[in-house]
């Protein structure tokens, strides 16, 4: 939600406007996620099914993307090297992200802030920048099942075999040495949105990037075809290892010898998952072939990326047509300004919206939102301030334009 993408012009921008369309429409699957009802598989419920577990996804995708979109057309050579031109820019960024992440986190909205997480992935994704296009698109296909693999690997070595992951770093954690390694374990494997299962979404969008120019009719075409496809294989194939073959059959099995509490839900396998979001359970290798929202398993990833990489590819379709940018363009507008939005919800959160559950709340907050985002850039049309007010403060943190 926090990156910026080079391309062609939106209102004046110079960002690709059907990528910011697709961050629009993540922030409006995260606030149904947060302030919306329980997503139940039914009427207009489908479109918070829809929402559950993707909106995350989307924007830690969307992220990668952006990243190589923002050197498209740069010289190599050019780059920065040494401390002060490669790393001090990049490292203050992530420091004000996991800041923020931090203080809104200790708020209690009632909500995973992810912001701490993305300046780990931030930090992290440096290196893989500089890899050609074929290495990197190895490496983030690799991942994909690495790092559920790791998740699930390791989580009994740290003692989280059946419980326990699926937290955030808060201020109360930084006061000890216990407390910091705790935050460092969240932040790399057993958080909310570890690094070891979020992270593949971020090389996945970095090699889409390099292998996908969206600003041509034919490849956002194809970005909607195999988008769709990848999204079948991966949900498609939970389905057959879980409704065929027997794998739910064989958690639920699991699941009452290590999580017998889960067994009065209605379904035990999604009350386990909702207990350790962005972690697979080490109870059961099945776990690693179901695709439920949370689960940041192979095929779940695999999915998302599918969704992520057809939703790319539609918006830039609609975006290339006058109808569909301007039918895109509020999207479009608040996408420019998702950082702003996730903290402003968040706040909303932590006080006078603070356990807020219905489609009036969603209704509410996203036009707000909408209205909100779109007079902003209007006021500001010609400043950089129409990037949004957090993101122009994060801009300047990081060009050294602060001072105390």
């Amino acid at each position: 939600m926090t990156g910026g993408a080079a391309g062609a012009p939106a209102g004046g921008s110079g960002r690709l406007a059907g990528v910011d369309a697709v961050r629009g429409l993540a922030v409006l699957g995260m606030f149904a996620v947060h302030v919306g009802p329980g997503p139940e598989p039914e009427g207009a419920g489908y479109l918070l099914v829809a929402a559950d577990g993707r909106a995350p996804a989307l924007f830690t995708l969307l992220a990668g993307f952006s990243l190589v979109l923002a050197q498209r057309g740069q010289d190599p050579s050019q780059r920065p090297e040494g401390w002060a031109g490669r790393w001090r820019p990049l490292l203050i960024r992530c420091a004000v992200l996991a800041v923020l992440g931090v203080w809104l986190a200790s708020l209690w909205p009632g909500i995973l802030v992810i912001l701490a997480f993305f300046a780990v992935y931030f930090l992290a994704a440096e290196p893989f920048t500089r890899l050609s296009t074929p290495v990197l698109t190895a490496v983030a296909g690799i991942s994909v099942v690495a790092g559920p693999l790791l998740s699930f690997l390791l989580g009994p070595v740290f003692g989280y075999e059946a419980s326990g992951r699926g937290l955030v770093p808060e201020a109360g954690d930084l006061t000890s040495w216990p407390g910091l390694g705790a935050v460092v374990l969240e932040l790399l494997l057993t958080g909310a949105y570890p690094l070891a299962t979020y992270f593949p979404y971020v090389l996945a969008g970095m090699a889409l990037a390099r292998l996908c120019d969206v600003r041509g009719r034919a490849v956002a075409l194809r970005m909607a075809v195999w988008g769709t496809a990848a999204a079948f294989a991966g949900y498609g194939s939970a389905w057959l290892a879980s409704h065929v073959f027997g794998a739910r059959q064989r958690l639920l099995e699991a699941i009452a010898v290590h999580h017998p509490e889960a067994m009065a839900a209605a379904d035990p396998v999604r009350e386990v998952l909702q207990g350790q979001y962005g972690a697979v359970p080490s109870t059961s290798w099945d776990w690693l072939l179901v695709a439920d929202p949370y689960s940041q398993t192979p095929l779940e990833t695999l999915g998302n990326t599918g969704v992520g990489c057809a939703l790319i590819g539609l918006c830039a379709l609609a975006a290339r047509y006058g109808t569909g940018a301007r039918l895109l363009r509020p999207l479009t507008v608040l996408g420019a300004m998702a950082l702003s939005a996730y903290v402003v919800h968040a706040l909303v959160l932590a006080g006078p919206a603070h356990g807020a559950a219905s489609w009036s709340a969603w209704i509410a907050f996203s036009c707000t939102a909408l209205a909100l985002t779109w007079a902003w850039q209007r006021i500001w049309a010609h400043s950089p301030l129409r990037r949004g007010p957090v993101e122009h403060v994060l801009r300047l943190a990081a060009q050294g334009r602060i001072r105390a």
